[in-house]
Parts: structure tokens; sequence; C-alpha cells
């Protein structure tokens, strides 16, 4: 159940979750099987081996980073301040979370500006979100002092990210012997950014929901940080496995863009988030892509930017529900 000091910070459709009353729709989980936990493929940043990185590429999608050289007091201090933000009040945090930054919830689908996608699912994913394009941060220079502490987190946690996506996608592009200057604009710095989940805990009958429902990124690369409460879970081999969280390494997914690249060797991985009945969670996630603009080139799929990916994923959200993906741009 809910915390009741804590009731005021979630969303007023996350209350109802201790109400007796009629709750919000969510996903079924009847036709889903029981997670088991799986050892995901270990990389080591600091010796980084081709062979590996390509195996756990190819292989599975996702792979846990090692020896990646974030300060572990960062981790720890990143996550102290994003769950003293989202214990404000709902309202304070409507009211303080202002532009570039954005504040989202129920849904992690969202438009290029930030603000929550309309979609024509009637389902609900239980989270709340506070969304950071990292190129724009200068640009937010809040008063308050717990945001302008996490901004300065954010600021220092971005350029690590910045280096290790940068580095494992030039090993990644070796490992697929892809043309230097051709495969450059592939992973633009600039369109990083930062993602934090906040997953309430659902009290109802069953006692677990959908943080997020099955899905691929459409990035080229995704790094998650998670904190100690399991819930990530990837599919693989027709079954779902659960990725436990171990202190101080990362978990990097290959996303969309990056399995467009590879010509289909490099697995976009499907994963999806489940909720505890009395534990929440928190995680932050950095998602970076190709320069907008720059031709994707490969023989699986026709040519399209990543532009006109994105306007594609936003409109079958919002008109059929869900995202297709890849298979809108198949030759």
């Amino acid at each position: 159940m809910l915390e009741r000091s804590n009731l005021g910070s979630y969303p007023p459709v996350f209350r109802q979750l201790n109400s007796v009353g009629p709750q919000p729709k969510s996903y079924s989980m009847d036709d889903t099987q029981v997670s088991v936990a799986v050892a995901v493929p270990r990389v080591d940043l600091e010796c980084l081996s081709l062979p590996k990185l390509g195996e756990a590429c190819q292989n599975w999608g996702i792979f846990r980073l090692v020896n990646h050289g974030i300060p572990s007091t960062l981790f720890t201090r990143l996550q102290h301040h994003a769950q003293m933000l989202f214990s404000l009040s709902f309202e304070s945090k409507q009211a303080l979370i202002t532009d570039p930054f954005s504040y989202f919830w129920g849904t992690p689908a969202l438009t290029s500006s930030g603000a929550a996608l309309k979609t024509a699912s009637p389902n609900m994913n239980w989270l709340e979100g506070l969304n950071v394009p990292l190129s724009q941060l200068t640009q937010f220079q809040p008063q308050d002092p717990l945001l302008r502490s996490f901004r300065l987190l954010l600021e220092e946690y971005g350029r690590h990210l910045s280096r290790i996506a940068t580095t494992l996608f030039q090993s990644m592009a070796k490992n697929l012997h892809l043309d230097p200057e051709q495969s450059e604009p592939m992973l633009e710095e600039s369109t990083g950014f930062i993602r934090v989940y906040r997953y309430p805990p659902h009290h109802s009958m069953g006692g677990e929901a959908w943080g997020m429902i099955p899905h691929t990124d459409s990035s080229v690369l995704s790094v998650v940080n998670q904190d100690q409460v399991a819930g990530l879970e990837i599919f693989k081999d027709n079954k779902w496995l659960l990725v436990d969280p171990i202190p101080n390494t990362l978990i990097v997914h290959i996303g969309d863009m990056m399995q467009a690249i590879s010509d289909d060797g490099y697995t976009s991985v499907r994963h999806r988030v489940r909720v505890k009945k009395q534990e929440e969670r928190l995680s932050i996630c950095y998602f970076v892509f190709p320069a907008e603009d720059s031709v994707i080139h490969s023989s699986k799929y026709r040519p399209f930017t990543y532009k006109e990916f994105q306007q594609q994923v936003q409109k079958d959200i919002s008109t059929i529900g869900y995202k297709v993906g890849l298979q809108r741009f198949k030759v």
C-alpha cells in the first residue's frame, strides 16, 4: 500500500490505488509468465573486449557494463536528489519543473518537446517521470536549490554518459566494419537526453502492474541506472527474464537505430518494467540517437532519417495505441 505520508507526491490518478473504488485500467498480466532472473553478459569498459561486446550485442541486445568510470558517489547523489524531487507534492512538481525540463506521468511516450503524447490506447503505464534534454541544461537556471543541485549533478552525469556511449559505439562500429566517416553522424551527442522514472507501488488484487509495457527503444544506445528494486525484464528465447540490479553497474540496451545500422546483426532488445505491490522503484536512463537528418542506409530497411522514424512512431502511438517501429521501414 502507498505510504499515506507520501500519497500527495503521486499524480492524482495513482492515489486511487489505495481507494476501495474502481481503479484505472491497467494492462492484463493474466497471460504472462513468471520471470526468472538471468545473468546478462558483462562488458568491462576499462578492458574492452571487442569479441565479448559483439557477442553480447548479437545474442542478447543488452549487457551489464562494469568499470565504467562513474564514481559511486555520483550514483548515490543522483538517486537521492531524484527521490527528494519526486517526493515533493504533485502540485509542487508541476510548478517547479519548467522548460526545457518536463514532468509527465501515465505514459513514457513523449513528443519532441517533452510533453506527454496523446495515445489511442486506453491503458496506463504506472510511472511518473522527468525528461531532461542534456543539450539544453545550461538554459535551465532554477531558483529552487534542490533543482539547482540536481541540474549540476545531471550535467556531470551527462558528460560521463556521453563518454561511455561514444566509446561503446566506436567499438561496435569497428566490430561491424563500418566506415568511420559514414558512421560518425549515426551517434550525435547533442541528441542525448536523460529520463528519470519513478514507478509507484500498485495496490491491486494481483499486486502488480506494468510500469512499461513490452517495447524496444528507438535509440542507438540506452544506458540504464537502476536502484535496488527489481522490475526490468527482457524477452529472450521466448521467455521473460528478470535483470536483477547490481550496485555500481549500468545496463546498456541496443536500440532500434543500432539494429538498423547493423543490418539486424545487433538486436534491439524487447523489454518491460513490472511494478511491485509494496515497493517504489527508481531508474535513471540515458538515450542517444543519430543526427536528426542523417540518413540510415541498410540492406534490411529503406533509407530513412531518425526524424522520419520518430514521426512514424508518434503517429502509430497516437492512432493505433502502440509503437510498430522498424517493421514500418522494412524493404
